[in-house]
């Protein structure tokens, strides 16, 4: 016996029975009922409960405090993995053998570098402008060099142009970085790895190699696997809208990237950050928290639209935030993000709320512990994302579903009104 969900108009007696598929039913099959003149809709500001598309990459399980890539728990992959394997997964389903693994590496290694003419583009920026703007321009001019990227439906084509997009993020995001800091860019060396090639190129000064500590290449590995891909969250629904228009790859990962710069989504590590040094020290964190009891302070980096539970890829990063701090030192402000956490966890007004630490709680503490500035979060953020903005894309522009995004809306203004001349206005 088929599932349906019956639905009976009180005012008319009209009845419609509507099958129920994947715990949904198709928001198209409610205007069978007319109210007023008008086919019913539903109205769901942020898409709180309204599916957009089938997808096979990313499963959360928020109240259980699971995330998987592909069917893999994310601890499993950041404990085992590197950035690169799993950006392999997300692309093709699969993690790939050593052989395929050392062909991937290989083709990103082959684009690493940005044309010359772009760096002409970074030079005509002010010292000070924005790195999220940057590199939201930036890549949305890699399709001046590359415009046979519009051709996605050709598989080899758009292969070529997700490689040149993973392997150019990290060069393009150190040229920015070394921008702001008045330093000339250092290019990519072939023999390091995707990783440690990207910490060469942010932080080498005049020594002829850059040796970083094996376990900062570890540590920046973790956060970008953590940070590959999660689902369709706001920057992820701005690649899959712009994609259904017929885009190429480059402007849609520019529409996510604007998605992630704002401060509710890419920017809430910074938020933390600046939460923290507001408190300042252990003896003010009973005030702090008392504050928000009452409201008027917000705990930062604590609840998520998705989790109900711990947020799993919060649980990794605090691991990796010890490791860091054993080669930087102890940043003050880690000892009073472990008392916040430690209060909150025990506390039944967050644990009634399901408020418990993500994944932004303990990043911004290890980016700056890396010796990021607090604009370069953001950026840290896009970098690993991309990979999986690219998953979505291809996933999204193959998709035999896809339609132009074109939401309804609920019109508020005035009606039919008479054209007024100038003279009588």
């Amino acid at each position: 016996m088929r599932d349906v969900l019956q639905i009976r108009r009180v005012a008319t007696g009209h009845e419609l029975e509507l099958p129920i598929s994947e715990a949904t039913i198709r928001a198209t099959d409610l205007r069978q009922l007319n109210i007023g003149g008008e086919p019913l809709a539903t109205f769901d500001p942020g898409f709180f409960n309204t599916a957009v598309c089938h997808s096979a990459i990313t499963y959360i399980d928020g109240d259980e405090g699971i995330l998987q890539y592909r069917g893999y728990r994310v601890e499993d992959l950041a404990e085992h993995s590197t950035y690169l394997e799993v950006a392999y997964l997300l692309l093709n389903g699969e993690l790939p053998t050593a052989d395929q693994l050392a062909a991937w590496e290989e083709t990103i290694t082959l684009h690493r570098r940005i044309p010359d003419k772009l760096k002409i583009l970074l030079a005509g920026f002010p010292y000070d402008a924005h790195p999220m703007s940057m590199l939201m321009a930036s890549v949305a001019a890699f399709f001046t060099f590359y415009p046979e990227s519009q051709d996605y439906t050709d598989p080899e084509c758009r292969a070529l142009n997700i490689a040149r997009l993973i392997a150019k993020m990290p060069t393009l995001a150190a040229f920015i970085y070394r921008k702001g800091k008045a330093k000339p860019y250092a290019d990519p060396d072939d023999e390091y790895g995707y990783c440690h090639n990207f910490l060469a190129m942010l932080f080498k000064q005049a020594e002829r190699k850059y040796a970083a500590d094996p376990r900062l290449i570890r540590a920046m590995e973790v956060l970008f696997i953590l940070h590959a891909d999660h689902e369709q969250n706001c920057s992820t629904n701005a690649v899959r809208c712009v994609a259904s228009s017929g885009n190429d790859l480059y402007t849609c990962v520019s529409a996510g990237i604007g998605a992630l710069h704002g401060p509710l989504h890419g920017g809430a590590n910074e938020a933390v950050l600046k939460m923290l040094r507001e408190i300042g020290s252990l003896d003010n964190v009973p005030d702090f928290i008392a504050a928000v009891k009452r409201g008027e302070r917000r705990m930062m980096g604590f609840g998520h639209r998705v989790y109900k539970n711990y947020d799993p890829r919060a649980k990794i990063i605090r691991q990796a935030v010890d490791d860091v701090f054993d080669i930087t030192g102890v940043n003050p402000l880690l000892r009073v993000a472990q008392e916040l956490e430690r209060i909150a966890l025990n506390d039944e007004y967050f644990t009634s709320r399901k408020l418990y630490p993500n994944v932004d709680f303990y990043s911004g503490i290890m980016y700056e512990a890396l010796g990021f500035p607090p604009e370069m979060f953001t950026v840290l953020f896009a970098i690993p994302r991309t990979s999986g903005w690219l998953a979505q894309y291809q996933e999204c522009v193959t998709d035999p579903e896809l339609k132009i995004a074109r939401p309804k809306q609920i019109y508020t203004g005035p009606g039919h009104r008479r054209y007024v001349p100038m003279a009588q206005r």
